[in-house]
């Protein structure tokens, strides 16, 4: 996918409300090979789509081997939005709490003193985190009014080219 088709799909309005969201699922390859999908807190940058993780978490081996990653972000009503990507992942050793890991846990519903609560406790746990970083390659939005997955879409036409034929 070229990064103009990446970003005509990132820029739609459906993948714009996905972008805001707080969780994506990150699928992995583990160091057993197996296959890994976990939850994480996430923050777009408009570019980038940026995680953080504890400098100790097992995934972060698994990203150093092999840093080809997909992402899933969708919603949990029907018909869903799913928005697809795929990347290679960036890992950023930093000191301290990065910028996007209090962002990403912004939208949480959190009062102003849990938030203070939130933010002391973070900050007494992690003497530093890994940023997560992941450029996207390859996107697709799945909404099921101008777009389908793959396979439906198959059947779809298959399906008009027997009505025509029959």
């Amino acid at each position: 996918m070229q990064a103009n088709e990446v970003t005509e799909v990132l820029n739609r309005p459906y993948s714009q409300e996905l972008l805001a969201r707080d969780l994506t699922r990150l699928g992995y390859v583990a160091k057993d090979g197996t296959p890994r999908n976990v939850p994480i807190a996430f923050t777009w940058t408009g570019s980038r789509i940026v995680m953080c993780t504890s400098k100790n978490a097992p995934k972060l081996a698994s990203l150093r081997a092999n840093p080809m990653v997909a992402l899933t972000i969708d919603t949990e009503i029907h018909p869903p939005k799913i928005l697809l990507v795929r990347g290679r992942a960036e890992l950023d050793v930093v000191d301290g709490i990065p910028d996007e890991y209090l962002q990403m846990n912004g939208s949480y519903q959190m009062t102003a003193e849990q938030r203070v609560e939130w933010e002391k406790e973070v900050r007494s746990l992690y003497d530093g985190m890994v940023r997560i970083v992941v450029t996207p390659t390859w996107a697709k939005l799945i909404d099921f009014e101008t777009t389908l997955p793959s396979a439906v879409e198959e059947l779809v036409r298959e399906r008009e080219e027997r009505r025509r034929a029959g």
